[in-house]
């Protein structure tokens, strides 16, 4: 083994760690961007245009949710389907069912569709879609 290969060896842990960031890829930002603030309740921290995409990004907790738009626009105006290869959701934590019905409620004041609070054995979630149709979830904990 050469040392390359030991230092790499050291300094990886056993699994991969948590997640940094989610990017979206978004057909219109100024659709978007405004509808993410208000549903996140949070503005964003970042806004560049980097030359081959333009992202948007706010900070939430310890992870970074950005939007990308692309000069050249959307390639694929099929909808968002899950089934496809690619993003199937993103799900946002909340700390207990109760923060649950919260958000459900803060929905409804936004007039943004969703479904029921589904409860199953590992989780809740509260299912939603974004301008775009991206499949979008808050969940919490099971027995929270």
């Amino acid at each position: 083994m050469t040392s390359t290969e030991q230092t790499t060896q050291a300094s990886l842990s056993e699994t991969m760690g948590g997640l940094t960031h989610v990017a979206l890829s978004v057909a219109d930002l100024s659709v978007s961007v405004p509808w993410y603030q208000a549903v996140l309740g949070a503005a964003p921290v970042l806004d560049e245009d980097t030359g081959p995409f333009r992202h948007v990004v706010f900070a939430l907790g310890a992870t970074l949710f950005g939007l990308h738009a692309f000069p050249e626009g959307v390639l694929d105006d099929a909808p968002f389907n899950p089934r496809r290869p690619g993003l199937d959701h993103v799900a946002f934590g909340c700390a207990d069912r109760a923060e649950l019905a919260a958000w459900s409620a803060r929905l409804d004041q936004l007039g943004v569709p969703h479904g029921e609070i589904l409860d199953a054995h590992y989780g809740s979630g509260l299912a939603f879609k974004d301008p775009d149709g991206l499949a979008l979830e808050i969940f919490c904990p099971p027995g929270s």
